[in-house]
């Protein structure tokens, strides 16, 4: 045992290199345990491959927040279901856009799993879309697909656009009622795009895909909080986006290249898709030497989706207080005032306003009195919401009010009314 040093019984062993003791293979623990990786200790990669690990000292970090808000689609503050869709919009599933153009209309849920593949890999929820009313011929301009952005500052670990650029790995776990090839473009904010394909085997079946997207040292993405990348998992589409190639290198878009293969979704109500454990990587990788997915608890969760979404919501409680409420009265004697809503966390630009019902379903109440809205709308006077914790609306409720007193903005009498805060990309 040269150049070792034992501290200790059971305690600690100082040395500068380990290796094993016959093959190539080092094994630390047995099933069950837990090697610890100490707060602040560096991971260094000594080869251009990770040092063997499979895993390289840019991508590996133990309590770094995955890339991929949501990827284990645990949080959905819309709702865990919406009949109807026909348009593009963010309805269930937290930063899942669904952008659908006129190729039938479809239910997207927020599914609970209880069995299969992804379930036994850790996963409990998937977003998941059916078709309600097919198309089975679609006209050149319709498409179908899942949109996920993500902020340009939020990808510079890339290195896109630079001689130093880095590979990229996406993963996730993909069901279908359909078997066949679809591709996920991969886009930037240059207009480039690289469109690795995966095929579903297997019908009803959860399966794992993990796809390497080469370096790209054309288009430096902006590092800033706009859109600087996109994953878009194209299901369907007319013929203006399916007569070319899936780009495999970085290309400037081509339209007929963007769903040169994907699963025809809209030709039948029978069809579904649904999705989990997305995760995208610093690196190439394979199956068997992918970083484990980083699960983050339901509340660090919610609070990264609230950077571009935030919810309250009276449910079952009428007359729920949404924020404090500062009463004035103009020359005319028109009551009005702004209300302070208390943000979550800071939200990525000013949030616009989103409510549900009439205006009527709202009230300011003051000196114990209610009375219904007649007008709400964001105080564009005040734009600092994002970041001293609180957002401004202006609600006006025609007269009662007397200037100066303090009072609230709650719903009215109604367990649907919300006030809702959207940053979305």
């Amino acid at each position: 045992m040269a150049n070792v040093e034992i501290d200790g019984v059971n305690s600690k062993v100082y040395t500068d290199q380990v290796d094993p003791k016959t093959g190539t293979t080092l094994t630390l623990g047995t099933s069950g345990d837990t090697v610890s990786i100490p707060s602040g200790v560096t991971i260094t990669n000594s080869g251009t491959d990770g040092g063997g690990f499979g895993i390289t000292s840019s991508s590996f970090l133990p309590t770094a927040n995955p890339l991929i808000i949501n990827g284990d689609m645990a949080v959905a503050q819309r709702g865990t279901s919406v009949t109807g869709s026909t348009t593009v919009g963010y309805t269930t599933v937290d930063r899942m856009q669904m952008q659908i153009g006129s190729i039938g209309t479809y239910t997207q849920i927020q599914e609970t799993l209880t069995s299969g593949a992804a379930y036994e890999a850790g996963f409990s929820k998937a977003f998941r879309i059916d078709c309600t009313t097919a198309d089975a011929s679609p006209a050149n301009t319709d498409y179908l697909l899942l949109n996920y952005q993500i902020e340009g500052q939020d990808v510079q670990m890339f290195k896109k656009g630079t001689s130093s650029a880095e590979t990229y790995t996406l993963a996730f776990w993909v069901k279908s009622n359909k078997t066949g090839t679809a591709q996920v473009n991969v886009r930037d904010d240059n207009n480039r795009m690289c469109s690795p394909t995966y095929t579903i085997s297997s019908a009803d079946t959860w399966e794992h895909k993990v796809l390497n997207i080469p370096a790209d040292t054309t288009g430096t993405i902006d590092d800033d909080n706009s859109a600087g990348m996109q994953l878009q998992f194209w299901l369907d589409a007319g013929s203006n986006y399916t007569g070319g190639t899936a780009p495999t290198a970085w290309e400037t878009k081509a339209p007929t290249d963007e769903a040169a293969n994907n699963l025809s979704l809209a030709d039948s109500t029978s069809n579904d898709w649904a999705i989990t454990g997305i995760q995208f990587e610093v690196g190439t990788y394979t199956s068997s030497t992918l970083p484990p997915f980083r699960h983050e608890s339901y509340g660090d969760n919610l609070q990264r989706c609230s950077r571009y979404y935030q919810r309250a919501q009276a449910a079952s409680d009428a007359y729920k207080h949404f924020g404090l409420y500062f009463c004035a009265v103009d020359s005319g004697g028109t009551s009005y005032g702004t209300a302070a809503i208390p943000l979550v966390t800071t939200m990525r630009a000013i949030p616009t306003l989103g409510t549900t019902g009439s205006v009527s379903d709202y009230e300011v109440v003051s000196a114990n009195t209610g009375r219904a809205c007649t007008t709400l709308s964001v105080d564009t006077g005040i734009d600092d919401g994002t970041i001293n914790g609180l957002f401004y609306i202006n609600a006006y409720t025609g007269t009662g009010i007397t200037g100066g007193n303090a009072g609230a903005l709650r719903a009215g009498n109604t367990a649907d009314a919300f006030i809702a805060l959207d940053a979305e990309l």
